[in-house]
C-alpha cells in the first residue's frame, strides 16, 4: 500500500482482530496506524525503510491466537423510518416489520472501526438482513442514520457520503471528543438496537467549543474561498476512524514555520486560491508561502505597502494583509510567530473536512489567538518563491488491487493525461481521462486506505486520496502515489494535468 504501508490479507475477521491486537500490544518499529477491516489489516510506518522489517514481522505473527476485546452492552434507540427500509424489505423478502424485528432481535457485535470517527462495523446480526450497497452512493447521509450493507450494520456518526441502505435514525451521540473515550461504540462492544416511535434531534456542536473566544492576536476579515487551520496532522488515529488530516502541502508548512521561528508542527492557515484577509489586533510577525499569491498590507490611514512572499514581515496593530489569487499553485500557507493558540483535538489543531474533527473552517470575524514564541527562537532568512509545474509526473507504487483490472490497465493509467476538475477538495482529486476497466465484478470488502491512494470507482475514473480521505474504502486501489510527491498534487488548480509513472 504505497511506499510506507502494507496490506495483510487474512481468512476472516477473527484472524484480523488477532493480528490487530498483537500489533497494538507490541508495535513494530515506526508503526503509525493499524486499521482492521473485514478480511485485511492495513499497517503504516513512518519511513519507507521500515516497510521491509514490517513485512518480516507480519510473517511471524500467528493469527490463530484469540484477541481479547472490551465487552460492554450499548443500547441504541432507533426510529425505523429510513429511506431504504422498503427496499431492504423487498430485497430480503421480509416485510418492513419483520426487518425491524430481525434488526432488534439480538445484540450485534462491534468488530472494527473505520470510514469515519465513531463509525463501527457491527456483525453477528440476522443473516436474512444481508443486502448490497446502493448502486449510487448518497452524497450526504444524515448524522444518526442506522444502516445495513453486506452482513454489517452501522450508525453514521455525522453527515457524510455513503452507500449503505438506510433503515432508521437515532439521536445517540456516537462520537464526542469531549469524552475520555470519544467513540461510544468500540471493538468488542455489543450493540442492542431497540425500536421507538420518536427520537430527539441531535443538537449541533457550537464552533466556540473548538476555537477559543479570547482577545485575538489576529482577526479574519475575509477567509477567501476556503481557509482552515492545519498542522502536520494527527497520525496514528485511523483505528478510531480519524485520518491523518493536516496540511496538503507539508513542505510549505515546515517552510513557513521556519520563516517565523516556529516549530515545524505549529498550526498555520491553509488558504485555497488566495483571498485571505487578516487584521492584526496586536503587532505580529507573519510569513506566507506555498502558492505564489500577491501580498499587500493596508494601513489604518488607508495607505498601502507591498509585502514579500516567503519572507518574515511585521504587521502592526490595525494593519490588514490581503492575499491575491495565485499566479501559480493553489494553496497558500500563513504562519504567525508564536503559532495559532487554539485547542488541540486528538493531538492536532488541524481541521478535518471529512470527519469534522478539529476547529471549524475560518469565517469572517473569527479571532485567532497567538501563542508565545519559544525562548531563543529566531525568524528565518528570506527563501526563494516556489514554482509549481503545471503538469507534474507523480510516481506510484502499483497495487494493492491492481489485479482487479484488465491486463494493461496499469500501463494505460501511466500513458494517459489526467485532468483535475473543479470538484476536487481536501478529501481527494477526482481525475478526468480514459475510464479504466475492471477484470473482476462484485464489491471489494471495505479495507484500510491511505493518503495518495488511487481508488477506482465503477466509473473507471481515478480519485487520488488526499489528507482528509476516508479511513476505509470499498473500491479497488490500483496504485498509491509515493509520499514525497503528494505536496505537488496539493498545488494543482482545476484544469491542471497529471501524469503517473511506476
Amino acid at each position: 500500500m504505497g511506499d510506507r504501508g502494507l496490506l495483510l490479507e487474512l481468512p476472516g475477521l477473527p484472524e484480523v482482530l488477532s493480528v490487530q491486537a498483537q500489533l497494538q500490544a507490541d508495535p513494530v518499529a515506526g508503526q503509525v496506524d493499524v486499521v482492521a477491516a473485514a478480511c485485511t489489516v492495513l499497517v503504516t510506518v513512518e519511513d519507507a525503510a521500515q516497510v521491509r522489517p514490517l513485512a518480516e514481522r507480519l510473517r511471524t505473527i500467528d493469527p490463530s491466537l484469540p484477541a481479547e476485546q472490551e465487552d460492554a452492552l450499548v443500547t441504541v434507540e432507533v426510529q425505523y423510518d429510513g429511506a431504504d427500509l422498503a427496499e431492504v424489505a423487498r430485497f430480503t423478502g421480509l416485510g418492513q416489520d419483520a426487518v425491524i424485528a430481525a434488526h432488534t432481535a439480538e445484540p450485534w457485535v462491534a468488530a472494527f472501526g473505520g470510514f469515519a470517527p465513531g463509525f463501527a462495523y457491527l456483525t453477528g446480526g440476522d443473516p436474512r438482513l444481508e443486502v448490497p450497497r446502493r448502486e449510487s452512493p448518497r452524497t450526504a447521509v444524515p448524522a444518526g442514520s442506522v444502516a445495513l450493507a453486506g452482513t454489517f450494520s452501522a450508525v453514521y456518526p455525522r453527515e457524510s457520503p455513503g452507500g449503505w441502505q438506510l433503515i432508521g435514525h437515532t439521536a445517540v451521540a456516537l462520537w464526542d471528543t469531549r469524552r475520555a473515550e470519544p467513540a461510544l461504540i468500540r471493538p468488542g462492544h455489543r450493540v442492542q438496537f431497540t425500536a421507538v416511535r420518536e427520537v430527539a434531534d441531535l443538537p449541533p456542536r457550537a464552533a466556540s467549543d473548538v476555537v477559543s473566544r479570547v482577545d485575538a492576536g489576529l482577526e479574519v476579515v475575509h477567509p477567501g474561498l476556503y481557509s482552515t487551520l492545519q498542522d502536520l496532522g494527527r497520525p496514528g488515529r485511523m483505528a478510531l476512524g480519524v485520518a491523518g488530516a493536516g496540511a496538503l502541502d507539508r513542505a510549505s508548512v515546515r517552510r513557513v514555520n521556519r520563516l517565523v521561528g516556529n516549530a515545524a508542527t505549529d498550526a498555520v492557515i491553509e488558504s485555497l486560491n488566495g483571498g485571505l484577509v487578516l487584521r492584526a489586533v496586536q503587532d505580529q510577525v507573519l510569513a506566507v508561502t506555498g502558492a505564489a499569491v500577491g501580498l499587500r498590507a493596508v494601513l489604518p490611514d488607508g495607505g498601502e505597502r507591498e509585502v514579500p512572499l516567503c519572507t518574515p514581515f511585521l504587521l502592526r496593530e490595525g494593519e490588514v494583509v490581503h492575499q491575491s489569487a495565485p499566479e501559480s499553485g493553489l494553496r497558500a500557507y500563513t504562519a504567525v510567530r508564536g503559532g495559532f493558540d487554539v485547542e488541540e483535538v486528538l493531538g492536532s489543531r488541524s481541521t478535518d473536512s471529512m470527519s469534522g474533527v478539529g476547529p471549524p473552517a475560518l469565517v469572517s470575524g473569527t479571532p485567532l489567538p497567538v501563542g508565545r514564541p519559544e525562548p531563543g527562537s529566531v525568524v528565518g532568512d528570506p527563501e526563494p518563491v516556489p514554482t509549481w509545474a503545471p503538469a507534474p509526473t507523480l510516481r506510484i507504487v502499483p497495487g494493492p488491487r491492481d489485479d482487479w483490472f484488465e491486463e494493461g490497465e496499469l500501463a494505460r493509467l501511466c500513458a494517459a493525461q489526467w485532468t483535475v476538475p473543479a470538484q476536487s477538495n481536501r478529501i481527494g482529486l477526482r481525475l478526468d481521462g480514459p475510464a479504466l476497466t475492471r477484470s473482476r465484478r462484485g464489491e471489494l470488502p471495505s479495507e484500510g486506505t491511505v493518503r495518495g491512494a488511487l481508488q477506482i470507482p465503477p466509473s473507471g475514473l481515478p480519485v487520488l486520496f488526499l489528507a482528509d480521505h476516508p479511513v476505509t474504502g470499498g473500491y479497488p486501489v490500483i496504485g498509491v502515489v509515493v509520499s514525497a510527491d503528494l505536496d505537488r498534487a496539493a498545488q494543482l488548480p482545476p484544469g491542471s494535468v497529471i501524469r503517473f509513472t511506476v
